[in-house]
């Protein structure tokens, strides 16, 4: 299962979650408000989630309600 970056990321940016991801799954654009996790290389080690500062990564089927709409946004972001 992957893990979603769901609505604080946006604005922030902060990437210290990228930083600790040991297989380089996390990516973003520089139009992209936000960063965003890829499910096919994402191994759900969770490394990413203590270092966000925001709370904002969650595993995909913990996603709060209020965001679940971070699911398919993330999707999109990789499959265009």
């Amino acid at each position: 299962m992957s893990y979603i970056i769901s609505q604080p990321c946006i604005g922030e940016k902060n990437s210290s979650c990228v930083e600790v991801c040991p297989v380089d799954c996390i990516h973003t654009s520089d139009d992209a408000e936000q960063y965003f996790i890829d499910p096919e290389e994402c191994i759900s080690c969770g490394a990413c989630v203590d270092t966000c500062p925001v709370d904002a990564i969650f595993p995909e089927d913990e996603v709060p309600e209020k965001w679940t709409k971070f699911v398919a946004i993330n999707a999109s972001f990789f499959n265009g």
